[in-house]
């Protein structure tokens, strides 16, 4: 990318954005999905919450454990604690998923991708997510995966095995795949749609958590150093 001054240089030699024609920007694809989908169904919004929900509520509450260490002290360990949030994450998930489903069972199929080659693809797409999925899992095992570096349960080192040897936050991005081939398999623009909903909620946590454990890390080190 271009320094600041360049990127601005650019924009000025062509007058700016507002010299930009937006009635011939092409918007008929996301028209066409659109039009397949009631953005006011209840189970559309039902998914959309649960979807904007999950990301928010583990990212709250571990980074609360973090500041107050409560749910180690009810719970009588950090392990126990970290191990009760895994298991309403995954609850929170399965309902997630759960609700993505019916949203797209009550909204129309788009028919272009009512195929059996089309299915296929998406049955792909799907085992490459699923495959990202649990590599992280075993990779990480229950505590890294489900945030126990917030209870103070930190890595010797970073994980570099696979799949994180090929890209960051493969939990995400596999979790992502797996919706998105979800979707492709039954043909449903709505989800589709709300698969973009979760590659968007994924993107917010990752802004926030990549940072956040990267300080947690550092203290630990700083505070190795001080012995």
């Amino acid at each position: 990318m271009l320094a600041g001054g360049a990127l601005a240089s650019h924009l000025d030699c062509c007058g700016g954005l507002d010299n930009l024609d937006y009635s011939k920007v092409d918007f008929s694809a996301m028209t066409l999905l659109l039009g397949y989908v009631k953005l006011t169904d209840s189970t559309f919004a039902a998914a959309v919450l649960c979807i904007a929900f999950n990301p928010l509520f583990w990212n709250v509450v571990a980074r609360w454990e973090h500041k107050t260490r409560v749910l180690s002290r009810v719970c009588g360990s950090p392990y126990t604690a970290c191990y009760c949030l895994g298991t309403v994450i995954l609850l929170l998930n399965f309902i997630r998923s759960h609700c993505f489903t019916e949203a797209m069972r009550s909204q129309p199929k788009l028919e272009g991708l009512d195929c059996l080659s089309v299915y296929y693809a998406g049955l792909a797409v799907l085992g490459v997510g699923f495959l990202f999925v649990i590599s992280s899992f075993l990779a990480l095992g229950f505590i890294g995966t489900f945030l126990g570096d917030y209870f103070g349960i930190l890595k010797e080192e970073k994980v570099t095995s696979f799949p994180f040897n090929v890209m960051d936050n493969p939990m995400y991005w596999g979790s992502t795949a797996c919706y998105l081939g979800w979707s492709i398999m039954h043909a449903s623009p709505a989800g589709l749609l709300l698969t973009a909903v979760v590659a968007v909620s994924y993107m917010i946590a990752m802004l926030y958590e990549g940072p956040f454990t990267e300080e947690i890390y550092q203290q630990k080190q700083k505070a190795a150093k001080k012995k």
